[in-house]
């Protein structure tokens, strides 16, 4: 196992660290996740129906799972306003855009080498 650094991790990892990162991984992983905090920090705090137009081919249930999680992991806050009809917004807390700048590596990553994998995957395909 690597840290961040790219050093092994020493033996007394704490689990909790490690459980945490799987969790995150499986949650980044997630493209909805990753949608939804791509666009609550480009356009601010959103409505449920604005953020359901703004990530394209999300369903209702499936956005309001992403979201719950979400925010269980506090990456988002969920303020709910006491009107008719009921509206709900959603904004990034700070551990959501801590965790949408640090994946910004993968992008940074995948502008650099996309020529690369390319090459590689015609490469592969053109074995068989």
């Amino acid at each position: 196992m690597s840290n961040p650094s790219g050093e092994c991790a020493a033996p007394e990892v704490d689990p909790r660290v490690e459980a945490l990162v799987h969790d995150l991984i499986g949650r980044v992983a997630d493209k909805w996740t990753m949608l939804v905090l791509e666009v609550l920090e480009e356009q601010g705090e959103l409505r449920f129906t604005q953020l359901s137009r703004a990530v394209k081919g999300v369903s209702q249930k499936m956005l309001t799972q992403t979201l719950r999680a979400m925010e269980r992991d506090g990456l988002v806050v969920r303020t709910v306003h006491a009107v008719v009809p009921p509206r709900v917004d959603y904004r990034l807390t700070a551990l959501g855009r801590g965790l949408g700048a640090a994946f910004c590596g993968v992008w940074i990553w995948a502008e650099e080498n996309l020529m690369d994998v390319e090459a590689a995957r015609r490469a592969f395909d053109d074995r068989d």
